[in-house]
């Protein structure tokens, strides 16, 4: 158990981490091999799928993932047949995922010292996917673009964060991997941490966990 005084000289009394390309990744292959054979360059349905016309309603929570996936097989249609465009509309809106464990165990160990948030923006489906990946219990508390109405970088998806950490945006650390969010948290006074690496993450928790 720490004691009054460890406590008190933590680096953060907060971590608010991304979830997508930093815990959560997903299967592409079943979409590549379909791209493939119908003869589209490589991350076409990716590129549609994230354009914003599709992306931003998605995360605010304004469609559904039906709607999502008729969209971008609408706007894949000239370029294939109809078959092609709905199967790959389906295989990339329903594409497996994984975490990376090596994250998930970081994120347990900081629950010791101070709350974790997922600040996420994510689909109103989020807590299905969390289930299956059996991590509906690694944070205190998700916010989720989708039900809060606001996604990152806008500054309001922070401070929501950081009030519900209880804990002011000077002692909060940031992870995403997205450098406008990382640039957005540093502007309202958050330590930020630009990931790319389960590496990036070790370091910037290092004198949170003792390392």
């Amino acid at each position: 158990m720490e004691s009054a005084e460890e406590v008190l000289d933590l680096p953060f009394d907060a971590v608010l981490c991304d979830l997508d390309g930093v815990l959560r990744f997903y299967d592409t292959a079943e979409v590549a091999r379909l791209e493939t054979a119908a003869g589209l360059p490589a991350g076409t349905t990716e590129a549609i799928g994230f354009a914003p016309e599709n992306d931003v309603p998605l995360l605010l929570g304004r469609i559904t993932r039906e709607q999502w996936a008729r969209s971008i097989a609408e706007n894949l249609a000239p370029r294939v047949s109809a078959s092609e465009a709905r199967a790959l509309a389906k295989a990339f809106t329903e594409a497996g995922f994984w975490a990376d464990q090596a994250v998930v165990r970081l994120l347990r160990r900081v629950r010791r010292f101070c709350p974790v948030l997922l600040v996420t923006n994510a689909t109103v489906w989020l807590d299905e996917d969390l289930a299956l990946l059996g991590l509906a219990d690694l944070a205190d508390g998700v916010i989720n673009s989708s039900l809060v109405g606001v996604a990152k970088p806008d500054r309001r998806i922070y401070e929501m964060a950081a009030e519900k950490a209880r804990a002011r945006p000077d002692r909060c650390l940031f992870v995403d991997d997205r450098e406008e969010n990382v640039e957005a948290a540093r502007e309202l006074g958050m330590t930020a941490v630009l990931y790319r690496t389960v590496n990036d993450l070790e370091k910037a928790l290092a004198g949170l966990l003792g390392g």
